[in-house]
């Protein structure tokens, strides 16, 4: 799992150079597919309960589950999540990030940085002895508490031999609430963040969820392992100099 994580983290970062004002979605979704292939790894979403793409891609009120497009095109401005997943000798990962296209308005950019930082939050209560709720909660905590709310109605997840596993795991809850973390298990933690209310509608494309109430929407995620020595996140580009919270 780690082998293809830190694929899926490479993956990723190099989307930090293709993600641009004037591309379209698609061109995302080819790149992605690109890598895959240079990487030898099986993009994880394609087809999965009928999924068309590889990668999805959610652009400003966008929640989650976005399909890329020829048609849709990034402009200055807007922000994009993407969210990728491997199959890799047997195992999952799976990982998401949110990017600005060039330059982004002040909320936007308070809304991906708590977004992220939430993750972090979730990922440094993933410790042996807690529950699901410590992560949960710890989300939650740090989202309102920046005025934001958190998707209610979708959840990360365990991963391993299959992309969702149990437990599930919510970005709201009480701290003592849920199954009690244990050592080798694996967690894929997403906070998705709405800048306005937290309720969400999906569009009939059936897969592309959007904020009701027409705000910005962020979403971060690593798959987390749960070690002795505390977490460890999988989903991570090695040569990226990112932290490990271990």
């Amino acid at each position: 799992m780690a082998e293809g994580g830190q694929v899926v983290g490479k993956i990723l970062k190099r989307m930090e150079e293709v993600v641009k004002p004037g591309i379209t979605t698609m061109q995302i979704e080819k790149e992605a597919l690109r890598l895959s292939e240079s990487f030898e790894i099986v993009p994880a979403f394609k087809g999965y309960h009928g999924y068309p793409a590889a990668i999805c891609v959610s652009v400003n009120d966008e929640v989650v589950h976005g399909i890329p497009s020829g048609m849709r095109i990034l402009k200055e401005g807007d922000i994009v999540s993407l969210d990728f997943g491997a199959y890799y000798k047997g195992f999952y990962s799976d990982s998401a990030v949110t990017l600005p296209v060039g330059r982004i308005g002040r909320q936007a950019s308070k809304l991906l940085e708590v977004t992220r930082a939430a993750l972090h939050e979730g990922i440094l209560a993933a410790v042996v002895g807690n529950r699901i709720g410590n992560v949960a909660h710890a989300v939650q905590g740090f989202v309102e508490g920046n005025g934001f709310s958190v998707v209610k109605v979708f959840v990360g997840h365990g991963i391993g031999k299959n992309l969702h596993e149990e437990p599930q795991i919510p970005n709201f809850g009480e701290p003592q609430w849920g199954v009690r973390l244990k050592e080798g298990m694996a967690l894929a933690i997403e906070p998705m963040v709405n800048a306005g209310g937290d309720e969400v509608r999906v569009l009939d494309d059936g897969w592309t969820a959007v904020t009701a109430d027409g705000s910005l929407s962020a979403h971060f995620e690593h798959t987390v392992a749960v070690t002795e020595n505390g977490p460890r996140i999988l989903t991570v580009d090695p040569t990226a100099g990112e932290e490990s919270w271990s």
